[in-house]
């Protein structure tokens, strides 16, 4: 997979819900050019939520062909996230694109890449970009050790670990649920 810079999205399933975030954190180089930006989206009326990491100008046009597959594929989460991939890796244009997706629904968490990779995380935790490593493991010791803690407070004391610890990352927070 490609490693992605500038950024942390993570998404949770734990307890019959769901919830995605990321912080609002772009950089330039080693410089930070941004501190708000909102890198989560909600598609099919909130039924599936999707976050990026990587280049913005290349994540839109990839999120605006995902919800075209969604569209193709009745909202069929999986189906449109495997033809993405089937299309990011074989067409010339969007071979270039440097981003990846995670996308959510009530039953299941994808990652997107453009190697042609659809993958379903274990223990229902997604994370990409500079900080994933930082908010993965938060995640999954807070769902081992509290599951008194919803998705969406999972994901904020993820991002919020990640930030800590990782320059890329910063604690403007953005977190949705899947409805």
């Amino acid at each position: 997979m490609t490693k992605i810079r500038s950024t942390t999205v993570i998404a949770i399933r734990h307890n019959g819900e769901v919830a995605i975030g990321a912080d609002g954190q772009a950089t330039m180089g080693n410089t930070v050019a941004k501190s708000n930006v909102k890198k989560i989206r909600k598609l099919q009326d909130g039924k599936i939520v999707t976050g990026f990491a990587g280049s913005t100008a290349d994540a839109f046009t990839l999120l605006e062909r995902f919800d075209e597959k969604l569209s193709t594929y009745g909202g069929n989460m999986k189906r449109a996230a495997i033809e993405l991939a089937k299309d990011w890796r074989t067409d010339r244009y969007l071979r270039r694109l440097e981003a990846m997706l995670i996308t959510a629904n009530k039953d299941e968490v994808l990652i997107v890449s453009g190697t042609g990779d659809v993958i379903e995380p274990d223990h229902d935790i997604a994370a990409i970009g500079s900080g994933s490593m930082y908010a993965q493991a938060a995640a999954l010791a807070l769902k081992k050790h509290s599951s008194k803690l919803s998705a969406e407070e999972m994901v904020k004391e993820s991002l919020n670990i990640a930030a800590d610890i990782c320059i890329y990352t910063n604690h403007n927070l953005v977190v949705e649920k899947v409805v």
